[in-house]
């Protein structure tokens, strides 16, 4: 008689065979660890700064006085009714929340190799946590954006606009994060095989904030160059923040439509790109 029981272990590994298989079930069981991952984050980026926390507002507030002085006062571009300040200032803090995710993201395994080659745990941790903590830089910068609208308005007669927009609000930054994400973890993918591309991404990104409405209204775009502005799934989304505060920009739901259709699939896409990338990645990083 066999009295030998059973041996019972507290964890398995096992190799993924499934191409589709996303496991999303052991993100939320390695959710203390995201929280540890946002955590770093958020207290590293600026912690061996002189300013630290103040480059949070330094930032779109000297690129917003300099995109004033250059496209505003010297090459004359329109801005449409709002100021030139809040009109480049909201384009601006939009825009940096999805440049900077897609930035953070896309250099997960080639800025982690060292811990992912020792330790296991989701990868897809690194990248979600980059993207959470740069929801902190991006409310404080709308706390700013906020406080500028609210001084335009008390001390310079600006009519308050505010209209049913602002209850897309939240959706329009689901939006922006997953359109960051999924391009980010698409390009970190990439970049353990293609290293000169490390080199194109911060230029590429650059490149297309011209292809959205951050510097010029949608409006005023030449007939010839707006189906690169609609292509762009980001202008719908700077669109409707700008008409929810500053009586600007569009609401056009067949835009946000496409700007959701175009996340989700980024997103799905860079997920099963990176899952794939993930069992090899260390022999070529």
């Amino acid at each position: 008689m066999n009295t030998k029981k059973e041996e019972q272990w507290d964890l398995i590994i096992k190799p993924r065979a499934p191409f589709f298989s996303l496991n999303l079930q052991e993100l939320w069981q390695y959710r203390d660890l995201l929280l540890l991952m946002v955590k770093r984050d958020v207290t590293t980026v600026y912690k061996q700064t002189v300013l630290g926390p103040l480059w949070f507002f330094l930032q779109p507030v000297l690129t917003t006085i300099i995109f004033t002085i250059v496209f505003s006062e010297i090459a004359k571009l329109p801005t449409g009714k709002p100021p030139a300040v809040l009109f480049y200032l909201s384009g601006l803090i939009v825009w940096n929340f999805f440049s900077e995710t897609l930035l953070n993201t896309s250099k997960t395994f080639t800025e982690n190799a060292a811990v992912f080659g020792k330790v296991y745990f989701p990868r897809l941790i690194i990248p979600l946590a980059k993207t959470i903590s740069g929801f902190l830089k991006f409310f404080i910068q709308l706390g700013l954006f906020l406080l500028v609208l609210s001084f335009f308005h008390l001390f310079r007669g600006l009519p308050y606009t505010f209209n049913a927009a602002l209850f897309f609000l939240p959706v329009l930054f689901v939006f922006m994060s997953l359109l960051g994400l999924g391009a980010g973890i698409i390009l970190s993918s990439l970049t353990t095989k293609y290293r000169d591309l490390v080199f194109l991404i911060a230029f590429g990104v650059q490149l297309l904030m011209y292809a959205t409405p951050v510097i010029i209204p949608l409006a005023d775009v030449p007939d010839q160059y707006l189906w690169i502005m609609k292509l762009n799934p980001m202008t719908s989304i700077i669109e409707t923040f700008r008409y929810a505060f500053i009586d600007a920009g569009s609401f056009d739901l067949l835009g946000l439509s496409y700007s959701a259709g175009f996340a989700l699939f980024l997103l799905f896409l860079g997920m099963v790109i990176f899952n794939r990338v993930e069992k090899t990645f260390i022999d070529t990083v």
